[in-house]
């Protein structure tokens, strides 16, 4: 019976997990954050790793490279869950060796069938881990189209705007009653108008209905900004 140590600090997540698993069969050990997977993790000797990527005290891609440093654990199969999965995440994922990355919410069906795949795609007890090309899902293209749309989603946005240094329109999300336009224009009766920069050739602009989410934008914005260059 494969065994399978689950990593994630919601405890609604690693019963979600572990009830789809067992019931194809799997046993399931399970760890509420990366510090307690690093203590188990040598003594489960898991057949494959499920991690969260995000946990607020040793993240997801730690405890892969944590794996993959582990002297008997060195090819174990590790499948990181994100309920955000753009370039930056799959570019990290990469460089730490993740087998895949699944994006959260997942079906009972969809994790258990990835599962399979990686079990069954293990290399062989003494045969060298595999240099070949990555994955499909860890080559996918930066998707701009969704980047906006997860700013235009938080809570105190109306739209998000991307448009080159001469005002044409690149790519928008969110309220299309107020106008990809309107942000461009700086029409203010709409909300706060926030620009940013994005590279010498685009400016991203965000109408922000409520000032008090501007912390939260910034935030997200600065963590995005490599994926929007990559993406125009």
């Amino acid at each position: 019976m494969p065994r399978v140590l689950v990593v994630d600090d919601s405890l609604s997540v690693r019963k979600m997990v572990e009830r789809s698993l067992q019931t194809k069969g799997f046993e399931v050990l399970a760890a509420s954050s990366g510090t307690e997977a690093m203590e188990r993790i040598g003594g489960a000797m898991p057949d494959l790793v499920v991690c969260d990527v995000v946990m607020p005290d040793i993240d997801g891609y730690r405890i892969c490279e944590f794996v993959r440093a582990h002297p008997a654990l060195g090819s174990t199969p590790v499948l990181l869950i994100s309920g955000i999965v753009n370039a930056g995440v799959l570019e990290r994922a990469a460089h730490v060796r993740s087998n895949a990355v699944l994006r959260k919410p997942f079906t009972a069906d969809e994790l258990a069938r990835k599962v399979d795949e990686l079990l069954a795609a293990r290399p062989r007890p003494g045969a060298p881990a595999s240099a070949g090309a990555l994955p499909e899902e860890l080559v996918a293209m930066p998707d701009l189209k969704g980047m906006l749309g997860q700013l235009a989603a938080m809570p105190g946005v109306g739209l998000a705007t991307l448009v080159d240094r001469e005002g044409f329109l690149i790519e928008a999300a969110g309220d299309v009653a107020i106008g990809a336009e309107v942000a461009g224009a700086l029409d203010y009766e709409s909300g706060m108008v926030v620009l940013h920069a994005v590279g010498p050739g685009a400016v991203l602009a965000v109408v922000l209905r409520d000032a008090t989410a501007l912390g939260k934008l910034r935030y997200y914005v600065k963590k995005i900004l490599p994926d929007l260059l990559r993406a125009i």
